[in-house]
C-alpha cells in the first residue's frame, strides 16, 4: 500500500515550468536565486544549467571550473523548472534542463540523449525501444522510456512523444510573450499522475466514491487515449465509507506511529531526523521457533520485507539506517542482505543497499520526492 495526500493549501510546484528572472548570483556557491513569481525563488545550481546555456557562453560541459558569473547575470531571463519542493525553510531547487514526463517517455528538449529505464531488463525491448527512439526524436533532443514503454506498442510511443513535443511547444510559444516572471505550465494533478504512471496490465480496478470523479477519469483517460482503461473504473456504493471500507486511515495511523509490530512477534522502531532514518529491529517474543538462532533470523527477514513496505508508505527517503539483530552466522547475514535488495528491486523510487558497516548496521539511500507522510499530515485539516 502507499498513501499520496493532496490538498489545496499544500499545491506542490514541482515539475512547474516557470520564465524567470535571475535576482542573485553566488559565485563563492556556484549558484544563483531566480525569482518566478512565487512566494520564494528558486535555488539554481551550476550543474543545472542546460547545455545550450553553456554553449552560449562558451563553456563546455565538461569545464566544471569556469566561475558560474561568466554563464549567467543578474538580471537575465530564463526558463527553468522545479526539480524539487522546497522542505522547510529550504528555498525550491530549479533546473535548466526540462523533462517532461509522458506515459512512456521522459522528453528532454534541451539536452541530445537516449536511455531506457534499468526496469526494462529484456534487450530484445531495450532494443525495439531504442529504435523506435531514434526514428521520432529530432536534432538536439533527448528521450528516456519510461518502464512502461516495454509493454507500449510503436504506435503508443509514437503518439507519446508527439503529446510531449506538442507541451513543449506551447510553452516556448508562452515564454516568448511578456517580460515578468511567470508560471508558463503546470504539471499533473495528484491523480492525473498516478492514472498516468500506475495504470499497466497489473491493475484490476480504479475505485472512486462519486460518479463525478469516475467522469473526471474518464475524460482524463480519453486525452491520453487510455480508453480502454476505463472500464476498471467502479463507484463505490453503500452506507460505509470508502476509507472505511478499506480501513485506510487506520493504514495511515500506523504510517505515523513510532512502532511498528511484525507477524512473528517482533518490532520495528522507527525514528525520522534532519540527517538520517534510523530503523531499530526487536525480536520481542517469536516463540514460534525452538532455538534463538531461528527466532533471529525469522525476525530480520520479516524486518527485511516491512521495512521496505513502511518506506513506501510513509515516503521516506534520503539516508536509512537499519540496525537489525545481531547474527552470528554470515550465512545468515548475507540472506538477510538478500532480502532487503530483493524487497528493494519492488520499490518504484529509485533505492538502492549501500553497505552493512563494521557496527552491522546496513545503510540504504531511497531517492528524495518531497516530504514524507509525517511531514505532509502535520498540521493537515480534512474535509468531507
Amino acid at each position: 500500500m502507499e498513501i499520496h495526500y493532496g490538498h489545496p493549501s499544500q499545491d506542490k510546484i514541482m515539475g512547474n515550468i516557470y520564465r524567470g528572472r535571475i535576482e542573485d548570483v553566488l559565485p563563492g556557491l556556484g549558484s544563483a536565486f531566480v525569482g518566478v513569481g512565487e512566494a520564494k525563488s528558486l535555488f539554481l545550481s551550476r550543474n543545472e544549467l542546460n547545455d545550450t546555456i553553456l554553449s552560449e557562453a562558451g563553456v563546455k560541459p565538461w569545464q566544471t571550473d569556469i566561475p558560474i558569473t561568466t554563464m549567467l547575470k543578474r538580471g537575465q531571463m530564463m526558463t527553468l523548472q522545479v526539480r524539487r519542493d522546497g522542505i522547510g525553510n529550504k528555498n525550491p531547487q530549479g533546473t535548466t534542463k526540462i523533462s517532461l514526463p509522458g506515459r512512456f517517455w521522459v522528453y528532454i528538449p534541451t539536452e541530445d540523449r537516449l536511455g531506457v529505464s534499468r526496469r526494462v531488463e529484456s534487450v530484445r525491448a531495450q532494443r525495439r525501444i531504442r529504435k523506435v527512439a531514434r526514428q521520432i526524436k529530432g536534432p538536439g533532443e533527448g528521450l528516456i522510456a519510461r518502464t512502461a514503454a516495454e509493454w507500449a506498442t510503436d504506435e503508443e510511443l509514437k503518439h507519446d512523444y508527439e503529446l510531449l513535443v506538442e507541451i513543449w511547444t506551447s510553452v516556448q510559444a508562452a515564454a516568448e510573450k511578456g517580460n515578468n516572471p511567470r508560471l508558463l505550465y503546470k504539471g499533473m494533478g495528484l491523480v492525473q499522475t498516478i492514472l498516468r504512471d500506475r495504470l499497466g496490465p497489473n491493475v484490476k480496478e480504479i475505485v472512486v466514491d462519486s460518479p463525478f470523479f469516475r467522469e473526471k477519469i474518464s475524460s482524463f483517460l480519453d486525452y491520453m487515449r487510455m480508453g480502454d482503461y476505463k472500464k476498471l473504473i467502479s463507484v463505490h456504493e453503500g452506507t460505509e465509507s470508502l476509507f472505511d471500507k478499506h480501513k485506510i486511515e487506520q493504514q495511515i495511523q500506523a504510517g505515523l506511529s513510532r512502532r511498528v509490530s511484525l507477524a512473528g512477534g517482533g518490532s520495528l522502531v522507527i525514528d525520522e531526523t534532519e540527517a538520517l532514518i534510523a530503523i531499530d529491529v526487536n525480536t520481542g517474543g517469536d516463540v514460534r521457533h525452538r532455538n534463538q538462532h531461528a527466532a533471529i533470523l525469522n525476525t530480520n527477514l520479516e524486518a527485511a520485507s516491512e521495512i521496505t513496505r513502511q518506506l513506501r508508505l510513509r515516503q521516506i527517503s534520503g539516508i536509512i539506517i537499519i540496525d537489525f539483530v545481531d547474527m552470528e552466522s554470515p550465512r545468515d547475514v548475507q540472506q538477510v542482505i538478500d532480502k532487503v535488495k530483493e524487497e528493494l528491486k519492488n520499490d518504484r523510487v529509485s533505492a538502492d543497499f549501500v553497505d552493512m558497516t563494521a557496527l552491522g548496521l546496513v545503510e540504504i539511500t531511497r531517492k528524495r520526492q518531497g516530504e514524507s507522510l509525517s511531514d505532509m499530515l502535520e498540521g493537515a485539516e480534512f474535509e468531507a
